[in-house]
């Protein structure tokens, strides 16, 4: 079965096809994801990447036929729409700092991490906070809407007519889910929004075939399912649920890097320090914490050479050359805390991407450690890539890493809800902890220097 998944990145938008016989990607269409920065707020140009979804869907049926579609998207993400399923205000971006003009009042109305696992965070990062933030600040255009909808599902419901929400969106850092209960937390009921929410479906259900509009636009079938879909890091750890035994922990990379610990130590969430309570594809509750890596991965080695020698990694580790934390504030371990190089004098490019390679690993680790991360440690995406921070991870965390071999993992895991397969094998060069001391006594020092 061939599954093209609609991947909807913060940073880049992918569709993806993915071959379930052999759980590999076998052609691939990306493009930039940028918000507009006009209109009534910074917003997500959706009529883009509808056309950009369409033309794709479209160009990789002419390679292989398509039997299903599934999603996957960002987090802190929703939609309000009307009754014919037009957008009655755009999809806020959550980096816009709008919703922070009513902290006070949100601060007032909002549950306690208590009851959803959801930390305070700033901006739009709390799907709740944009809520409030346009009922208040667009009462007419708010009072048409009939339905409110998670990222992945405004996306489906353009391609089937069918509205529907799903947990692992609903149990982002959004305040709108109780994890505990397993229904909408107390803010919804309070804001007057539950009679706005769309039925919960699970990730896997098969909301219906495309419309008949879209089959005509882009040559599929007018049969071809379409699954509910998910957030795109609970669809990184979808692969591991069904295959790897606990304890393990995954860490899926992109434009946020979010590690997530299954059956590993119990520990008591810290909510100013970016942990939260995620909710996987089976609705369990995941501890998890986050940080904007790749944003600061992109940030840092902008422009720079991403190469490097032994010598170079030699030279990190001896003269313990370290970027401390954080250099995207307000959000991950550290969120207070302003970014400094220590011993950083003459560094060649190769020795600067060594150590930024490391801080990332750690920033890692410290999330591993705030929720009680055990047994080995899976890496999707991006930054599996990265020898130097999968090898300083391991060193870390003293347990074996395992580098992802599929680019995103993501796409494998959407695919997945369109399988009727139970098990799927983990795959990936694993990396033990390294012997060599100095590895340790630069993770040690790091900390020490926080």
């Amino acid at each position: 079965m061939i599954v093209a998944v609609i991947d909807i990145g913060k940073t880049n938008a992918k569709v993806a096809l993915v071959d379930l016989a052999t759980l590999s990607e076998i052609a691939l269409r990306r493009i930039a994801n940028a918000p507009v920065r006009q209109a009534s707020y910074p917003h997500h140009d959706v009529e883009a990447l509808w056309t950009f979804i369409l033309n794709s869907l479209a160009d990789l049926n002419r390679e292989r036929r398509i039997d299903a579609i599934s999603i996957t998207t960002h987090g802190a993400t929703g939609a309000l729409v009307d009754g014919a399923g037009e957008l009655v205000l755009p999809v806020l971006d959550y980096e816009f700092d709008g919703p922070d003009e009513l902290a006070a009042d949100y601060d007032a109305t909002r549950p306690p991490f208590a009851e959803t696992g959801t930390p305070r965070l700033p901006i739009g990062l709390n799907l709740g906070a944009q809520f409030l933030w346009q009922q208040k600040r667009f009462p007419v255009e708010f009072a048409k809407a009939a339905v409110m909808l998670m990222y992945p599902q405004y996306w489906a419901l353009r391609l089937t007519g069918i509205a529907a929400n799903e947990v692992t969106s609903l149990g982002c850092h959004t305040d709108l889910w109780n994890p505990w209960m397993s229904d909408y937390s107390s803010l919804v009921d309070r804001m007057g929004w539950r009679r706005l929410m769309a039925p919960v479906r699970p990730a896997r259900d098969r909301l219906g075939p495309i419309l008949p509009a879209i089959a005509a636009r882009t040559g599929l079938g007018p049969q071809t399912p379409v699954s509910c879909g998910l957030h795109d890091s609970n669809a990184s750890l979808l692969p591991h649920l069904l295959s790897d035994a606990p304890p393990f922990s995954v860490v899926s990379t992109g434009t946020w890097v979010v590690s997530m610990a299954v059956g590993g130590r119990k520990v008591e969430l810290d909510a100013a320090r970016d942990t939260l309570v995620n909710v996987s594809a089976f609705g369990d509750p995941v501890p998890s914490a986050r940080f904007m890596g790749g944003r600061e991965f992109s940030l840092l080695t902008e422009g720079q050479p991403q190469e490097w020698s032994e010598a170079d990694i030699a030279a990190v580790l001896a003269r313990q050359i370290l970027l401390l934390p954080s250099t995207q504030q307000g959000s991950g371990p550290f969120p207070h805390r302003a970014a400094q190089w220590h011993n950083a004098g003459d560094l060649s490019s190769g020795q600067r991407f060594a150590a930024v390679s490391f801080y990332l690993a750690l920033m890692t680790a410290t999330c591993l450690e705030l929720i009680g991360g055990d047994g080995p440690t899976t890496v999707e995406g991006p930054f599996a890539r990265n020898r130097l921070f999968v090898r300083m991870l391991a060193a870390a965390t003293q347990r074996p890493v395992i580098a992802s071999e599929t680019s995103t993992g993501t796409s494998i895991g959407a695919a997945l809800l369109a399988s009727d397969r139970v098990i799927v094998m983990s795959k990936g060069e694993r990396t033990e902890p390294p012997t060599d001391q100095s590895w340790g006594e630069y993770a040690r020092a790091w900390w020490r220097s926080i």
